[in-house]
């Protein structure tokens, strides 16, 4: 269980990390922007500020992961219901037969469990199939957090999130439009600083601590640009959600998938699984992991080959 703290670069958008290895999901790919799953240890060099430091762990491209399936069985997605079971379906063929998946499914009622983690593609099946008709609210951070906290038992695996949302948890969304009720006409689009939620940034901070990885597939029912009508509060409200999304997917290494067309499900779901084997897992010890000065660590990460080009977090705070 080892992680980095992660900034989007800005100083108030802060994840701290109370261990002391900083662990990297790193993407490697050559000029044509194709995905490059063959390298070793010796490929890599890691350097933290400038200074060179020794991998301690590295995983490749093919070891088995740890998932969960988080599906938003919310109002806002009573009626395509069949199409994400289908879609969620079709995600578990192209898995492999070592990763383990636990399927949470989350509405009005709150958050449930429907399988804990399992290989038995058979028990994962029936569990999807036998999602909920639920409406109501949308508890998308509360089920994050159950997630991340059955994750936790996981050891020491290659860790994932694989999350079905419009991303407009209701109580998130309620802070929302307190902030831009009092924002005057001219500040409203502003108003909102997505990053600044107390709800997020929880997230953001457990998924560090145990090296998760995720990535939001965003439902086309909270696309701001899809809103039948161009009230600026609410397209406020929806753009920070969106935001929050791209946020979860960039601090944690993963990718946002945004959902244009139902028809996308089944494709995306795929891509999302091709994205979880096109990542190496390293790990190194910083050069000082006793201290915790608040101060920003950058990270790079360089290949041998220099036809090629590694992307991983850029750095962490030492909290």
């Amino acid at each position: 269980m080892v992680a980095a703290s992660v900034s989007a670069q800005q100083p108030d958008e802060v994840i701290t990390t109370d261990t002391s290895l900083v662990q990297l999901n790193v993407g490697v790919v050559d000029k044509q922007g194709n995905a490059v799953t063959s390298l070793s240890r010796n490929d890599f060099v890691i350097y933290e500020d400038g200074v060179r430091r020794p991998i301690l762990s590295f995983e490749p491209t093919d070891a088995p992961f740890s998932l969960v399936l988080m599906l938003d069985m919310s109002g806002s997605t009573v009626n395509f219901r069949q199409q994400i079971r289908s879609a969620a379906l079709r995600f578990l063929d192209a898995l492999t037969p070592e990763d383990r998946v636990a399927v949470v499914e989350f509405n009005g009622k709150g958050v449930k469990s429907l399988l804990g983690f399992s290989t038995d593609r058979r028990r994962i099946a029936y569990a999807i199939t036998d999602l909920a008709t639920g409406a109501g609210e949308t508890p998308l951070y509360d089920a994050l957090k159950f997630s991340l906290k059955e994750l936790a038992h996981e050891g020491k695996r290659r860790k994932a999130v694989i999350v079905l949302t419009d991303g407009l948890d209701t109580q998130v969304r309620n802070g929302d439009r307190a902030i831009v009720a009092k924002a005057s006409e001219a500040e409203v689009s502003t108003a909102i600083k997505p990053e600044t939620s107390s709800q997020v940034v929880a997230v953001l901070n457990q998924a560090d601590r145990e090296g998760v990885t995720i990535f939001p597939l965003a439902l086309p029912s909270g696309d701001p640009k899809r809103l039948p009508l161009p009230d600026p509060a609410i397209t406020a409200m929806y753009g920070a959600a969106r935001t929050r999304l791209q946020l979860l997917a960039d601090r944690t290494g993963g990718r946002m998938h945004e959902i244009r067309r139902l028809d996308d499900l089944a494709r995306l779901y795929a891509q999302v699984a091709a994205d979880l084997r096109t990542l190496y897992t390293i790990a190194y010890q910083p050069p000082n992991p006793g201290s915790h000065d608040g101060k920003w660590r950058q990270i790079r990460v360089d290949i041998a080959r220099t036809d090629l080009v590694a992307s991983t977090k850029p750095g962490y705070y030492a909290r």
